[in-house]
């Protein structure tokens, strides 16, 4: 009977808790016109995950002011039954494409299991104690930024196992523009799932509810599908991410000059990986005598091993002065090419997967200026911002 007094207590006195959250958002918020991510609307949240056994799918950008979302849910009293992580781990601390362990959180104790790797998507197994999963990523509004194919994945897997699933929405700090071609589906691959621009211009919320909408799971299976909006933003909104989103993209003018400089990892051509200002630069040894700066790649711990190019100096340009990044652009990469004299070597068969088609390592081959390639996407992406519509949640700019 004490026990039963005791649980009945503490869900009183969570639930005034809650209340008074609530209540104390309602106030303050409009009043303040700060932004507010999804994780801190903890009374939006709270009421549909208590006394439900969590499972949270995040990393280590899943804040609350300076709190992570883990400490945040656990001093409310909310038990986490497990954390699955993403490319680059719960931490943020493991480099593209390196294997994510099971484990143990050292400080919380809670279970971390892997969904990077050979398991991307949830196991019935990984589920079968999970009552609602909570996903919480800062995303950069890149089709081949791997956070939304773990997001399909285990949507998916919710999706197949009743299982409520619910985004923490966070911004896109490259939301405020849609750019690139469309994904053609025979060039589908973990990055690049969805039939959308390379540049999408949709926070994780509504990717996923357009996911959700047009059909794109296994079977056109759909989640029971919640986002928990942000308050006080829209598509025009410039948000300096408070932590890295991953360790190779070291500060907002990286995360800018993403979408552009990536497809370098589809040529010849070093970015930087191996240096601490990847997405910052690009070059290569053959290009000594064309430009005076230089870098040279070596393993990093936590970032890159192995980096392409590793002990080579190259030769190239560094951006790191612009004051802002260019909206995406092919023309850092028309200008390798352009200087590149092995033309034969230059692309890789990754360059066609980043684009998500081939048309366009065929048109910079032929000599096709920047605007000719561009209106060759015009009419996909048309129709895209069209759907996209469908789907926003946010005041948007186009």
């Amino acid at each position: 009977m004490k026990f039963l007094l005791m649980i009945t207590f503490h869900n009183q006195l969570l639930s005034i808790l809650l209340i008074f959250i609530s209540l104390s958002c309602r106030h303050t918020q409009p009043e303040a016109k700060l932004l507010t991510v999804g994780a801190a609307r903890t009374g939006q949240y709270l009421p549909l995950i208590m006394n439900k056994k969590v499972a949270l799918v995040t990393n280590h950008s899943a804040l609350v002011g300076d709190i992570h979302l883990v400490d945040t849910l656990l001093t409310l009293g909310i038990p986490i039954t497990k954390v699955m992580a993403p490319e680059h781990g719960f931490r943020g601390d493991k480099s593209d494409g390196a294997t994510i362990a099971d484990g143990r959180d050292a400080k919380t104790g809670i279970p971390i299991l892997s969904i990077y790797g050979k398991t991307k998507k949830p196991t019935q197994e990984m589920l079968q104690d999970v009552e609602v999963v909570l996903f919480d990523i800062q995303d950069v509004g890149v089709r081949f930024f791997t956070f939304i194919s773990t997001m399909h994945y285990v949507m998916e897997a919710c999706a197949e196992n009743n299982i409520p699933f619910i985004v923490l929405d966070r911004p896109n700090p490259n939301g405020m523009y849609i750019d690139g071609p469309v994904l053609d589906p025979d060039f589908q691959s973990f990055v690049g799932m969805h039939p959308i621009p390379l540049v999408h211009g949709l926070t994780m919320g509504e990717l996923a509810k357009m996911i959700n909408g047009e059909g794109w799971l296994t079977n056109s299976i759909k989640a029971d599908l919640t986002v928990i909006q942000m308050n006080q933003y829209d598509h025009a909104t410039i948000y300096p991410l408070p932590v890295k989103p991953s360790p190779n993209l070291p500060n907002d003018l990286a995360v800018g000059l993403y979408p552009s400089l990536a497809l370098f990892e589809g040529t010849a051509i070093s970015i930087g990986r191996g240096t601490y200002e990847p997405f910052l630069q690009f070059g290569h040894p053959s290009f000594e005598g064309t430009f005076n700066y230089s870098f040279t790649p070596v393993s990093i711990e936590g970032m890159s091993k192995y980096p392409p190019l590793e002990g080579e100096t190259c030769y190239g340009k560094s951006l790191m002065s612009l004051k802002k990044a260019p909206s995406f652009t092919l023309k850092y990469v028309l200008e390798a090419y352009e200087i590149f004299e092995n033309k034969e070597n230059f692309f890789k068969p990754y360059f066609n997967k980043l684009l998500g088609q081939s048309n366009t390592m065929d048109q910079i081959k032929a000599g096709l200026s920047e605007k000719e390639i561009r209106n060759s996407w015009q009419d996909q992406l048309d129709s895209y911002k069209e759907m996209r519509k469908r789907y926003l949640l946010y005041t948007d700019v186009e």
